[in-house]
């Protein structure tokens, strides 16, 4: 919180905090109002015998709600709430949080304790073991794979056998655990306009078996051969290393049609994986990367675990 919105929080609080004081002492007095008379009252009349009174709230209910302000300062004295002041308690949510966590883990240790360093296929041959990393993959993963882990448009399906990465066991564990940054550079003003962006667009559909122009394919293979091919291979399979997919086959991360081919030689994309080490640990990113590892290996015996 910059100064100038801690400086805004704290004259609200004390605004609030006094005028609830000054409310308080001012219900608290015996008021003289125009027209009392000697029983206290302000002449008022309502159905023969129902008057109003001027006399003050109660005592007891006074010093409550005093009670009530002295705790208010009190706990903002204790915990953070005060602008950026943090409290005298050094209590924060985070603390909280990060006891909350260290709590659970101590809770778990145990059930994770017997895949500690075990390799992932191993892992994906245990029930136990792929019943658990299912449950990770759930709540960790899901989100931009899918619960069936199918991917969706720009996030990989994983069930499949086809790899932007590779699908060995440790290169699956190292993607989980250290993540991947795939790049495809923008590369219209490299193959020079808009013309030779469309040859290669046509190129690259005719890789794949679709129906291209042909002029324009065979116009487009010596640019890709040229420039793609640094990363796709001159014969568009593609280069696991590097994280290039392969152009040959009919699995396409974010669309096989023209105008997206097309869209993705100007514009370039740019795909992350992020690291999972630090959110989960070791352990549990194996255990998820079996799960993973199962999905695309039906012969597993634990693959198809409900």
């Amino acid at each position: 919180m910059s100064s100038a919105w801690s400086w805004y929080v704290m004259i609200l609080v004390v605004l609030n905090i006094g005028g609830c004081a000054l409310l308080l002492w001012w219900t608290s007095r015996r008021r003289g109002i125009a027209g009392d008379d000697a029983s206290g009252t302000t002449g008022h009349v309502w159905d023969g015998d129902l008057r109003e009174y001027t006399k003050p709230m109660p005592r007891w209910w006074i010093i409550w709600f005093y009670l009530t302000i002295v705790f208010a300062i009190a706990y903002l004295a204790w915990y953070p709430g005060f602008g950026n002041f943090a409290g005298s308690s050094g209590w924060t949510a985070a603390k909280e949080h990060d006891a909350d966590v260290a709590a659970a883990q101590e809770k778990l240790a145990p059930l994770f304790a017997r895949f500690d360093g075990q390799p992932i296929d191993v892992i994906a041959a245990d029930a136990e073991g792929v019943a658990l990393g299912k449950s990770i993959f759930a709540n960790h993963c899901a989100a931009c794979h899918g619960s069936d882990a199918r991917g969706a448009r720009g996030f990989p399906n994983l069930v499949d056998t086809d790899w932007q990465w590779g699908g060995d066991p440790d290169t699956i564990l190292t993607t989980i655990l250290y993540g991947r940054q795939a790049a495809m550079p923008p590369m219209a003003a490299a193959l020079g306009g808009d013309e030779a962006v469309t040859q290669v667009a046509a190129y690259v559909q005719s890789l794949s078996g679709q129906k291209a122009d042909p002029g324009l394919a065979a116009a487009g293979k010596p640019k890709f051969e040229l420039l793609c091919g640094a990363c796709h291979t001159p014969a568009g399979t593609g280069n696991p290393l590097l994280g290039a997919p392969n152009l040959t086959d009919n699995i396409w991360l974010y669309g096989n049609d023209f105008n997206t081919i097309r869209d993705g030689i100007v514009n370039g994309h740019n795909g992350q994986m992020p690291a999972h080490l630090p959110l989960l640990g070791e352990t549990r990113v194996r255990l998820a990367a079996a799960w993973v590892y199962a999905q695309s290996h039906p012969a597993m015996p634990s693959s198809k675990t409900p």
